[in-house]
């Protein structure tokens, strides 16, 4: 088969056959943990991205193949989870950058987007590490443009970049310590080779395309109402996608059509969201900018009628204050701690199950405050909290926190009397102080640091290290415990999982009492998934 160009259908199928291969293989991607812990979830992240992006192509109604990659780009960015998904979700972007004004793609067009997208990711990563997704996108980019100087056929040239893709992603063990001894290959790297397999594939007809790119087509009926006590009756959303849009002009001009007016994004995805009693003219004027996806109006007049007085409190204007908080955690306990430590709005999320970056936009928009702080309480989820700052219009500090005791240590840390910069060095300061430890199960047999694992082991981690194996939840705490408390240590504090009893905690409590008394021992129920205890150690 010989294919010298790809147009925007191409590209259409490529990008949906690339979704597909990694939704079919994204649990052997999670299996690729270098902790067999049960929260490998870089497939998933990955897929989910993916799918965001698919569905913002299948959108676009546009035959400009410029148009389908900034599609694709944009669906990704809103749709990133996890860091794996962040990055993804830059690859895209760097590549839409790369083939601004084509037509049709060569290729050495193909070979030039790839290129950018690796030099896109790389710079959004404040450090980044060889032997990853990174690692498997430059070189493989890098072979590209000399695949492309000889070899015109695509096929054949993506074959090629495939094959150097996967000889990468066979080395990344060498250059990361803790892959070779995990005895796996980078899981963001696999992903990677799986998308461009699946990109092939739409191309060859190995992969069957069921898709018809049938577009989700966003209609809206003008309904005439008395307003009554409601100034303004439309509740209006929409996402407008283009190429070099004027955040400042849209607010602007969007200010003089109604209020509780929230315009956020970059030049090429911008998210609105303004209570109007001219939707219709709000979206025309949209339509200038760029195309519309994602259209919502509901008339809040008739919620008015219907629902109830709680139910209404979203139309209400809500009371600016100077602080607010966003967190990220998962298990009702720990989400009721948070929330009587003042958090403002809660994201359900944490191990397996990684907040995109628009849960992130989503949440920021429900808090009206001049400084909000985001806690992300996961090293995975770092890098959508810091995309959803860059694209949000709200002044926004992410606290890097790593683990749920870390995140109660920043707030405990937060002091309203302080200035902004003096809170946040405050918080900083905080997550360095706490130590954490964590009491979960095997999900596959390994070893590590020459110690046997088998499936269903009991595991104790601790400063990012298993520290502790063993078959009984008591012991194996017991032993973690006695490798991260020191004499310095005043207080050890733990959190108890779904699937512990308050009895069982209750019992280990008193252990440690007797253990450590010079400690103080506190107890919460956490109900957290997967996690038999969470330790705080201070």
């Amino acid at each position: 088969m010989i294919i010298e160009y790809i147009d925007e259908q191409h590209l259409k199928s490529m990008i949906i056959e690339g979704a597909n291969s990694l939704e079919k293989n994204k649990q052997m991607i999670n299996s690729l943990n270098v902790f067999p812990v049960p929260d490998g979830d870089t497939g998933t992240n990955m897929s989910l991205t993916m799918q965001s992006a698919v569905k913002e192509v299948k959108k676009c109604t546009s035959t400009s193949i410029e148009d389908i990659a900034n599609a694709l780009a944009n669906g990704s960015l809103m749709g990133a989870r996890g860091n794996s998904g962040v990055i993804l979700s830059q690859l895209f972007r760097g590549f839409a950058k790369g083939i601004k004004g084509k037509s049709k793609l060569s290729s050495m067009d193909i070979a030039k987007a790839l290129k950018s997208g690796s030099d896109t990711a790389y710079k959004a990563v404040m450090k980044p590490v060889e032997g990853t997704i990174l690692t498997v996108a430059r070189e493989s980019a890098d072979k590209a443009i000399e695949i492309a100087k000889k070899e015109k056929n695509i096929v054949v040239f993506l074959e090629k970049v495939i094959q150097q893709a996967d000889e990468t992603l066979n080395r990344t063990p060498e250059m990361l310590k803790v892959l070779k001894d995990a005895g796996v290959v980078d899981s963001g790297g696999k992903g990677l080779v799986y998308i461009y397999i699946g990109a092939l594939g739409a191309l060859t007809g190995n992969i069957s395309t069921t898709d018809d790119y049938e577009v989700v087509k966003a209609t809206v009926e003008h309904e005439d109402d008395n307003i009554g006590d409601i100034q303004f009756a439309y509740c209006t959303e929409f996402i407008i996608n283009s190429r070099n849009a004027n955040l400042d002009s849209l607010k602007s001009i969007f200010t003089s059509y109604g209020d509780s007016l929230l315009v956020v994004g970059n030049e090429n995805l911008v998210k609105v969201h303004i209570h109007t009693n001219n939707p219709g003219e709000v979206l025309e004027h949209s339509l200038k900018v760029g195309y519309l996806s994602d259209i919502k109006i509901d008339n809040m007049k008739l919620q008015h009628r219907h629902e109830s007085i709680n139910e209404q409190q979203q139309v209400k204007p809500k009371i600016k204050k100077k602080y607010g908080m966003v967190t990220v955690t998962m298990g009702d306990g720990l989400t009721k701690i948070f929330k009587d430590f003042g958090v403002d709005h809660v994201i359900e999320g944490g191990q397996t199950m990684n907040p995109s970056t628009e849960d992130f936009i989503k949440a920021l928009e429900e808090i009206e405050a001049d400084i909000i702080y985001i806690l992300p309480n996961n090293s995975n989820i770092i890098m959508a909290a810091n995309q959803a700052k860059s694209i949000s219009s709200k002044n926004i500090i992410v606290i890097p926190t790593k683990t749920v005791p870390q995140g109660i240590a920043a707030l405990l840390a937060f002091n309203m009397e302080l200035t902004t910069d003096e809170n946040e060095a405050e918080m900083n300061d905080a997550i360095k102080q706490v130590i954490t430890g964590q009491i979960t199960y095997a999900v596959r047999d390994t070893s590590y640091n020459d110690v046997e694992i088998s499936m269903g082991d009991i595991l104790g981690i601790g400063n990012s290290e298993i520290k502790s194996v063993g078959k009984n939840i008591r012991d194996v705490s017991m032993e973690l415990l006695s490798k991260l408390v020191t004499d310095d240590h005043e207080m050890i504090t733990l959190f108890y999982g779904e699937e512990i009893k308050e009895e069982e905690a209750n019992s280990l409590k008193s252990e440690l009492e007797k253990l450590y008394p010079e400690c103080d021992i506190e107890m919460y129920y956490g109900g957290q998934p997967l996690y038999y205890y969470i330790f705080s150690i201070e």
